[in-house]
């Protein structure tokens, strides 16, 4: 136990810690939707995170979730024009939780994920803020039982998620174990190199691959519809 004296020298370390961890550096911002504004706070500088974790977890995968894309903002948009009251929605690679916010906010049961437990943090806050209830769970694509489990979801939103070949392999096998028949997939992006690789396996397996302007002339919404149906197994 310190001593007294210690005391005051061990709260000034504690408070020193505190102000040079950048996922305690934040600032705030809002975005306007269709059902009213949402509010939101993110990491200052998201390449400052890379001190913070494993540096071979981090050249796998950086902390992009830290940062505020683009696609994210125009996701919620498009999400918040419709109304999803009771329905089950899962946000993969949720980053910092707006398109799910925005379902949340359109009567949505949401379940917001990603392999970042400090994105989980960011996008569990957010919701809080915004007066919003959203799950939050801590789960790769890689291992993705405990979304496949609750499955078939209405609806499945991605973000900017078509950045590498693993991400586009791993989804390609995911995304059809999520919805049913019912079900859709939303995925924003805009128009990163893989994309047009992940669109061409999409529209050779699922019945419906649609894909609408944004706001932004550089993003697309594609939306999938019609998972491909399991193999029966053979004789």
């Amino acid at each position: 136990m310190p001593s007294p004296a210690s005391r005051p020298r061990q709260r000034r370390a504690e408070r020193s810690a505190a102000t040079t961890d950048p996922r305690l550096d934040i600032v705030a911002g809002s975005i306007d939707l269709h059902r009213g504004r949402i509010g939101f706070v993110h990491p200052r500088d998201a390449a400052a995170l890379l001190d913070e974790e494993d540096i071979a977890a981090d050249q796998a995968y950086p902390p992009y979730w830290a940062e505020l894309w683009p696609s994210g903002i125009e996701l919620a948009y498009a999400v918040s024009a419709q109304d999803w009251r009771d329905a089950p929605v899962l946000e993969v690679g949720c980053g910092l939780g707006l398109p799910a916010i925005a379902a949340a906010r359109a009567g949505a049961r949401v379940l917001a994920t990603d392999r970042s437990a400090d994105a989980t943090t960011f996008a569990a806050v957010n919701a809080e803020q915004n007066g919003v209830v959203v799950e939050t769970a801590v789960c790769s694509w890689a291992h993705p039982a405990a979304l496949i489990a609750r499955a078939p979801w209405r609806l499945v939103l991605a973000a900017d998620v078509l950045y590498g070949q693993r991400n586009v392999d791993e989804l390609l096998d995911l995304l059809p174990r999520l919805v049913d028949d019912d079900g859709a997939v939303w995925i924003a992006d805009p128009h990163r190199p893989l994309t047009d690789e992940f669109l061409a396996a999409a529209r050779a397996a699922w019945r419906s691959v649609e894909t609408t302007p944004t706001r932004l002339p550089q993003i697309r919404i594609h939306r999938l519809a019609g998972p491909p149906r399991p193999r029966a197994a053979g004789p």
